[in-house]
């Protein structure tokens, strides 16, 4: 860990190979020693070495799930095309743009070179490889089929990273829109409503009330806006907080999202697929399900699942039946029920279990792009009603001195 950790410099090098033939290229060292014993491994005679400069611009970069999806596929493509595990490292390591990631793989690199084995390596980083990952890898060592489990794990990693795409979609979208209208509307509250008001002064009438309440609303506003921005800020920061620290406010959240409607059910749907993608996977890599199940838990996206899925494996420690701790929960609809049942009972749970999320799979997509088809017409009504009562309440008292003219 310590070695890998101490990987942090990038140096550029040119030199030539065994052949005579030039090459050149990057590599992450400790400093410039380290950098000539390993070119001296590979058989490269180095003629110019030199640390990379940052530019203006450049950083560290942000590792994201994504990034740990593509990993996956392209070390499975790796090792299927023959290539050696260290020097799979490599390619990828060095090809990689973002050099966060470039460090953390051959980081890696470094840890099976000396000796560790590749689950042992990626155990060192919990941050970016789950128990799930480093499980189905262990998995995959001892039972030496290690570029198949890893081509398993890329399409896991794949499909759950597309779900989550899907959803994020799902959530975003009004998100934005509102904010739009939020802001659009307190522009107009700050900024236009009080030149309308200097207008309404000279006409010596009274306004009419929805003209009135909305005036006041603009004075409101910029009397108190400062004060309202600090306590939304301060609301945000402590929603936040608690979102990512408490558990118990972890679940209330999850189990209200739940019940919302229309984003309740495409959220349930996505916690079994993610539940029956995760089961499929650790059962097919020869996981036991007692073992399989307390990473699957983890794997659903939603602390009510998560708590549902830790129960059976529970009851299913004792001798209980998948189908029936599934049912207990009141967690699945029957359908999921008596496929994962007719699996159990034909010695196939791994290939119901993928069928299951197959299926929900598609219904999330289908139902994403239902609601957003939804949710547009009704959000750009909710923009127009905001905007065009605001409008329509200045106007108001211009028409009423129009009709008594």
């Amino acid at each position: 860990m310590a070695e890998s950790a101490a990987i942090s410099t990038p140096f550029l090098w040119e030199g030539t190979d065994k052949s005579g033939k030039k090459v050149k290229g990057k590599t992450l060292a400790n400093d410039e020693a380290s950098v000539r014993a390993d070119l001296r491994r590979q058989g490269v005679v180095p003629t110019r070495i030199r640390k990379q400069r940052k530019g203006l611009f450049s950083g560290g970069g942000k590792i994201e799930t994504a990034d740990i999806a593509i990993f996956s596929r392209q070390l499975a493509t790796m090792l299927a095309a023959g290539i050696p595990l260290v020097q799979a490292f490599e390619i990828v390591g060095n090809g990689h743009e973002n050099a966060a990631m470039q460090k953390l793989i051959l980081g890696i690199k470094a840890d099976v070179e000396g000796g560790s084995a590749l689950a042992e390596a990626l155990a060192k980083q919990p941050l970016y490889f789950d128990d799930l990952f480093v499980n189905l890898v262990e998995a995959g060592e001892q039972a030496g089929a290690l570029e198949s489990l890893l081509d398993k794990i890329a399409t896991y990693k794949e499909k759950t990273e597309a779900i989550k795409k899907k959803i994020k979609k799902a959530l975003t979208y009004p998100a934005a829109v509102l904010a739009v209208a939020f802001i659009v509307t307190t522009i107009l509250l700050i900024f236009v409503i009080p030149s309308f008001e200097d207008l309404f002064k000279g006409f010596g009438a009274d306004l009419p009330g929805f003209t009135r309440m909305v005036i006041d609303l603009s004075a409101f506003v910029r009397s108190k806006g400062f004060f309202i921005l600090i306590i939304m800020g301060a609301a945000g920061s402590a929603f936040i907080y608690f979102k990512k620290r408490s558990r118990p406010f972890r679940h209330f959240l999850d189990r209200l999202m739940l019940k919302m409607p229309i984003i309740g059910p495409i959220l349930e749907k996505a916690a079994i697929a993610r539940y029956a993608r995760t089961l499929s996977t650790m059962f097919a890599a020869g996981v036991p399900l007692v073992e399989a199940l307390e990473s699957v838990a983890g794997a659903t996206g939603n602390i009510v699942y998560e708590v549902g899925v830790l129960e059976m494996r529970d009851e299913v420690a004792t001798g209980q039946r998948l189908q029936q701790s599934m049912e207990n929960t009141g967690l699945f609809p029957n359908m999921v029920i008596q496929m994962i049942a007719v699996g159990e009972e034909s010695g196939s749970l791994d290939e119901m279990s993928s069928k299951v999320a197959d299926f929900y799979e598609a219904d999330v997509d289908d139902a994403v792009d239902n609601l957003s088809s939804l949710l547009e017409p009704m959000i750009m009504g909710i923009l127009g009603i905001l905007v065009g009562g605001l409008v329509v309440a200045m106007y108001l008292p211009i028409f009423k001195l129009g009709a008594v003219v």
